[in-house]
This record gives C-alpha cells, structure tokens and sequence, in this order.
C-alpha cells in the first residue's frame, strides 16, 4: 500500500498524565500496524486521495489524545476504525456541500489495494491482470454507492470485522447492518456484473 499518512505531528499531541511514556510507546507502535487499513477506509468513505490521508492523521491524534481510554487487550484496529468513522462523520457533516456521497471523480490511482483477496501469490500471469482489474473496478463501483451503503461492505467484506463490530464502529444496530451491507452487496453486484457474470 502507497500510504503516504505523516506522523510527523505526533510528539506535540498533549497527553493524559496517567498515560506514562512507556505506555505510549507501546501504544503507538501497535496503532502504526493499522495505518494501511485505516487510508483504505478513509479512503472508501471521503473518495479524495488527501482527504483520507486528513482522516487517518486525524484518527492517529485523536487516538493518542484519547490513550487512556483505549483498554489493552481489546481491538485496537476496530477502536482506531470508530475514531476515523466518527471523524469523517463530523467533517462530512460540517462540509457536505464539498463531499457529494455519490462522486466517482477519483480513478483508482497504482499501488493503491482497494480489495484485498485471498488468492495465492503465486498465481498465475493472466490470473494477477484479472485479479488486479477487477480490484480496479470494484474501487470504482464502490466509490458510486453511497456511503451507508459502501461503508458496511468496507468493515465486514474488505476489513474482516463481525458484524457486531461494524455495528459499533459505525454506531448504528447490528440490524441495519445487516441490512445495508445486503443492499451494498446488491448495488455492488449490479455494477459488477460486467465482470462477474449473472443476471
């Protein structure tokens, strides 16, 4: 992944004094294992190259203002998910008029992983050109649903979280969850079916 997140700004985040150095530092390090996951969300929901890059240093000050909450041993990845999903709510609420839930402007750009499939490494020539343009084309089908729509398929089919998970990153019942993803994956198919075949 071509992530290209700073974290330049990081030393000047105030912590908690309850939070000692250590503790930060062991922190920290286990939040920079989700950067790539964290610009694929973003990247998912605000459709705009910087604009995700925005989110993601976002989440990771957010995150280290907010240490102590953070209870070891639970799912940092879903955790730092919450925190992006929330921020990204708040800005696209404060900037609606600028982020229309429905723009597919932005191409899938190279080095880039929109989809993450199980397939071996060692495929085939032929098998890794169709399995790298239908990555392409699942970013594009993706970036015209709207988001209530893409971002279940984000959580669950592209990031492996439960249901119930998803359900809290996204601060909504595990019901409608369900049910949006359902309609996603319709939506998702529909403009797929070029590619994936049936009716």
């Amino acid at each position: 992944m071509d992530t290209v997140v700073s974290l330049r700004y990081y030393p000047a985040v105030s912590l908690k004094k309850r939070v000692n150095a250590k503790e930060i530092q062991q922190l920290t390090a286990e939040m920079l294992q989700h950067v790539d996951h964290l610009y694929r969300v973003a990247f998912h929901l605000a459709k705009d190259r910087d604009r995700a890059n925005d989110c993601v240093q976002e989440t990771y000050l957010r995150a280290l203002n907010a240490a102590e909450q953070f209870k070891s041993g639970t799912n940092m990845k879903a955790w730092l998910t919450k925190i992006l999903h929330n921020f990204f709510i708040d800005s696209y609420n404060r900037f609606k008029r600028i982020v229309p839930i429905d723009s597919s402007s932005e191409e899938p750009k190279a080095g880039l992983i929109y989809w993450e499939g199980s397939g071996s490494t060692e495929a085939q020539p032929e098998m890794q050109m169709l399995q790298s343009e239908l990555s392409g084309k699942i970013s594009e089908a993706l970036q015209k649903l709207p988001v209530e729509f893409s971002a279940p398929i984000v959580l669950v089919d592209m990031s492996d979280f439960s249901y119930a998970e998803a359900a809290d990153i996204l601060s909504c019942p595990v019901g409608t969850v369900r049910s949006r993803l359902s309609r996603g994956r319709r939506l998702l198919h529909k403009q797929l079916r070029e590619y994936v075949g049936g009716k």
